[in-house]
């Protein structure tokens, strides 16, 4: 049995390739479900458990801050580990975020190895 992973990013592109890398790098996967922005997010968490969301920082309508802040204060979803996968990457943000309950980060673009690494140390390992 595999992992179930949301995968939030406004970037249908960017979201096919994050889908990619988890197949590349042979990652355990039950289910990838996406999402085009936070509120998307929200309202697939309401109907489905996910193990992991990765998630993009700056995104219309909700952006990943918005994101994680409205999963921490849910009762429901605030166990849920979410890991931010961004272009952005300065110190300040990276502190605030981290600060606010993130459990990983990988900066754009990134590699299938890189994508396994973060699922392994925030999921564990899988045999």
């Amino acid at each position: 049995m595999g992992y179930t992973v949301l995968v939030v990013d406004d970037s249908e592109t960017i979201r096919g390739a994050l889908v990619k890398a988890f197949k590349m790098a042979k990652l355990p996967m039950e289910e990838v479900i996406q999402a085009g922005d936070g509120r998307e997010a929200l309202a697939v968490l309401k109907d489905k458990w996910v193990d992991m969301v990765l998630t993009d920082i700056n995104m219309p309508n909700m952006g990943g801050v918005e994101l994680l802040a409205a999963m921490k204060a849910d009762v429901a979803l605030k166990d849920i580990p979410v890991a931010v996968v961004s272009t952005e990457g300065s110190q300040t943000r990276m502190a605030s975020l981290k600060e606010a309950g993130i459990a990983g980060y990988l900066r754009k673009p990134c590699k299938p190895e890189e994508i396994r690494d973060l699922l392994h140390s925030v999921l564990g390992e899988w045999s």
